[in-house]
């Protein structure tokens, strides 16, 4: 891992929890918390500058997506930090911006979630989905679409799958960490 790809800002830098991995292709700024066991992956670009990021455990962050918050103003004292939760798996190209991502989710490949966003544990986001503003996402179910519409509820098997994806990272950036 390159130090050069961790940044500070403001005297605030990144912090890792145990066993991460960080590709060094990926550059994460200021305000970023990554728990245990997380990975990001090259091309991420993670700017936790005007508010906070933070990782939950076994959580990866795929190749090229991007991650950003809103900072405070008079009318949201509190800004949207960008939190995700554990296990969740973030695909390529996703973009996450002052959301809320609660566990075991997928966010397929290029999907978008902006602002004020809730999404519920247990909930697959569909590849190229836009999760608009302020929307919340229930537990339970696949939402695909621009904007996001609830299509179904999960199945069994995808309810089975969305600790194992998260899983399949933890065992791929170990192999990584090993290199």
């Amino acid at each position: 891992m390159s130090v050069t790809n961790l940044r500070a800002y403001k005297g605030i830098s990144p912090s890792l929890g145990q066993r991460v991995y960080v590709d060094r292709a990926c550059v994460l700024v200021g305000d970023i918390t990554l728990a245990d066991d997380a990975s990001v992956w090259p091309l991420v670009a993670a700017r936790g500058d005007v508010n906070r990021i933070v990782i939950g455990q076994r959580s990866n962050v795929q190749d090229g997506a991007v991650l950003h918050v809103t900072r405070s103003s008079d009318a949201n004292p509190e800004g949207y930090p960008l939190l995700i939760g554990d296990d969740v798996t973030v695909g390529h190209k996703a973009m996450l911006h002052g959301c809320t991502i609660g566990n075991r989710v997928l966010v397929g490949m290029g999907a978008i979630i902006l602002d004020n966003a809730v999404v519920e544990d247990d909930v697959i986001v569909a590849a190229g989905s836009v999760v608009p503003p302020g929307k919340r996402l229930q537990s339970g179910y696949l939402y695909m679409g621009n904007p996001a519409r609830q299509a179904r509820p999960l199945t069994e098997a995808e309810h089975e799958f969305l600790p194992l994806s998260a899983d399949n990272y933890v065992r791929l950036k170990n192999d990584y960490l090993q290199e």
